[in-house]
């Protein structure tokens, strides 16, 4: 078999296994300060963690109805949760009404 040809399938090999590799799940943060969280709007795929951080001096929680609760997450304390149920997921702090974002699962 010529080279050339040797390295075309070589290359179409490598390139195949490349797209057959999983994807390593990844890690987001969403920071509570303010009374707000940032960002406002997260998308991750399933199995990504988030990982809510509260700066702010009160307690906050992160909640979606059905999909996850945090409990109080104390001041600069966290939360951490794996992404598990594809949508998109309203959340907020039970605690103050007027904190509310969306979580993005793909």
């Amino acid at each position: 078999m010529p080279t050339a040809r040797r390295l075309a399938i070589l290359a179409i090999l490598l390139l195949a296994a490349g797209s057959c590799a999983k994807r390593r799940p990844e890690t987001y943060t969403v920071t509570m300060r303010g009374m707000a969280f940032t960002p406002a709007e997260l998308v991750v795929r399933e199995g990504d963690t988030v990982i809510w951080q509260n700066d702010d001096f009160f307690p906050h929680t992160a909640t979606a109805a059905g999909v996850f609760n945090s409990a109080e997450i104390a001041s600069k304390a966290s939360w951490t949760y794996q992404a598990t149920q594809k949508g998109e997921h309203a959340y907020g702090c039970t605690l103050h009404p007027m904190m509310k974002a969306r979580l993005v699962v793909r």
